[in-house]
């Protein structure tokens, strides 16, 4: 039998050991939250939080046409926005040796979901509902949406928006020219995935015309993606009031970045320089429909 004694000192021990592994407890506790501080602190580096950490991802279309980005290579920093997302990505912190370029379709890149890149560029216009499923940078360039057919189409000689109502127009699905068609022009109207598709359908007679913002439109008649094509003309009241703004996934955490390597980038005057290299030739004077 223990005498009172032992009693008294086996408690004791067992308060000891639970006041032990109390202690040890919150030792464990204080490192956990030292590691957290470490992760909070790997946080704040922008170059970490990427789809690849180091590296940072930016999709284009597939084709990117000119005078986006030159010959199809973004890779090479040639064509308006091809040269802003190397300035963007410098003033994220990233060499050029680490930007990864990658392609999606316009439409995927403004769907709702998890995203496999860090940036999209490939004129997507700012809108509310967009900005329900990605987010924006501030926008780059607003462009406005102009008007091409063939020069022996019916619609040739069309003067005003009032002159192309019995026309079959097509545009790029999700892209502001629809919206503008449809509030200026007519509610039918034919929808394609991509320009290319959208030109091949103005070659081969589908439709009568397509609209498409005015560089777009100016290069696909230069480079004869529609042969024996013109602009008709510019849309009247059609620029975008938000401009084009560079897409990334929804909450992102590199958005306020983004935004702030934009306006950075505006305000030291270096987009009216890439604008004044790249864009000037496409927007010269062109007949404004109305």
């Amino acid at each position: 039998m223990f005498s009172k004694k032992s009693l008294v000192r086996a408690a004791v021990a067992t308060v000891s050991a639970v006041a032990l592994a109390f202690s040890a407890a919150c030792g464990s506790s204080n490192n956990a939250n030292d590691s957290s501080t470490s992760t909070n602190a790997d946080s704040s580096d922008i170059t970490q939080q990427t789809v690849k950490p180091g590296k940072l991802t930016i999709a284009t279309g597939d084709p990117a046409y000119e005078p986006w980005v030159m010959n199809d290579k973004p890779e090479s920093g040639e064509g308006f926005e091809a040269a802003l997302a190397y300035d963007v990505a410098e003033k994220l912190g990233f060499n050029k040796s680490d930007v990864v370029w990658t392609r999606t379709t316009f439409d995927s890149a403004i769907a709702p979901g998890a995203k496999d890149w860090d940036l999209n560029i490939q004129q997507f216009g700012i809108t509310d509902e967009r900005k329900q499923a990605v987010d924006f940078s501030s926008g780059y360039y607003k462009d406005t949406q102009s008007v091409v057919v063939k020069k022996d189409g019916k619609f040739a000689s069309a003067k005003s928006l009032a002159d192309l109502k019995n026309a079959v127009i097509g545009v790029m699905v999700g892209t502001q020219a629809y919206t503008i068609v449809k509030d200026k022009i007519k509610d039918d109207i034919q929808t394609f995935n991509d320009d290319a598709s959208l030109a091949q359908a103005l070659e081969a007679g589908q439709i009568d015309a397509l609209v498409t913002n005015t560089v777009e439109s100016v290069y696909m008649v230069q480079s004869e993606q529609v042969k024996d094509a013109k602009v008709l003309g510019r849309i009247a009241g059609s620029e975008d009031k938000d401009g084009l703004g560079i897409v990334l996934p929804k909450d992102s955490k590199l958005t306020a970045a983004v935004t702030k390597a934009v306006d950075e980038l505006n305000a030291d005057g270096t987009l009216k320089k890439l604008q004044d290299k790249w864009l000037a030739e496409y927007t010269t004077d062109l007949t404004e429909l109305k």
